[in-house]
């Protein structure tokens, strides 16, 4: 048998396995023609190919045939997409989260009001200090009124108790201050938490969409 016979045998089988496939694929071309065959169009591995199923339905989508360096774009653009819908979903946890804790402005109130306690009480006790610090100093300072005259003179006990009262008194200033900066952050923080449940409040209380709208089909519209 010639290889011209053995073809005209082959030919026909290979288009009847691909045929019997029942797929149906489809495109717009370049030209803006729509074009229909029974296997990958040839005109269109430029573009996006549907494959349709006997019923019409689709089956898959076929991307375009790409270069390597065009892959490789589409690649990093995936990934950008993958990592954006993390982030979003990673957002729309932590908004569940934020408004189970805080169901309402009073729950929100109630936490800004312990948090910033917190902070007034550990100021409190630094202000104590302080107080006892500046009697004590008092008590310094008429010891050294005996040596105005020569400050030198004075026992190395007590110049060395005004030293360490002063930085006494100096390191809980700095505390009181650290204290009132932290307060200012946290009124900050919960101003900018307020802000967003206002409006994930707003949403859970809006009317949900009517169920023809959500569900509509795309053909449909």
């Amino acid at each position: 048998m010639g290889v011209g016979a053995i073809a005209s045998l082959v030919g026909p089988c290979a288009w009847a396995q691909q045929s019997n496939t029942g797929s149906i694929y489809t495109c717009v071309d370049r030209q803006g023609r729509r074009l229909t065959a029974d296997r990958p169009i040839a005109e269109c591995l430029d573009r996006e190919q549907r494959e349709l199923g006997p019923t019409g339905t689709v089956r898959r989508q076929i991307g375009p045939s790409l270069t390597e360096q065009e892959r490789a774009a589409l690649e990093v653009q995936r990934r950008k997409e993958a990592e954006e819908r993390t982030r979003q979903q990673e957002e729309r946890r932590r908004e569940r989260v934020l408004t189970a804790r805080y169901p309402d402005k009073a729950a929100h109130d109630v936490e800004r009001a312990a948090a910033i306690q917190l902070l007034d009480d550990v100021t409190a006790i630094a202000e104590k200090r302080m107080a006892e610090l500046q009697q004590q100093r008092k008590a310094l300072d008429t010891e050294m009124e005996f040596y105005l005259r020569d400050p030198a003179k004075a026992p190395m006990a007590l110049r060395r108790k005004i030293a360490e009262n002063e930085d006494g008194m100096a390191e809980q200033q700095r505390f009181v201050a650290n204290q009132d900066l932290e307060k200012r952050r946290i009124h900050q923080r919960f101003d900018a938490e307020l802000a967003q449940l206002r409006r994930l409040w707003a949403t859970q209380m809006a009317p949900a969409a009517p169920a023809s709208e959500v569900l509509l089909p795309a053909a449909a519209r």
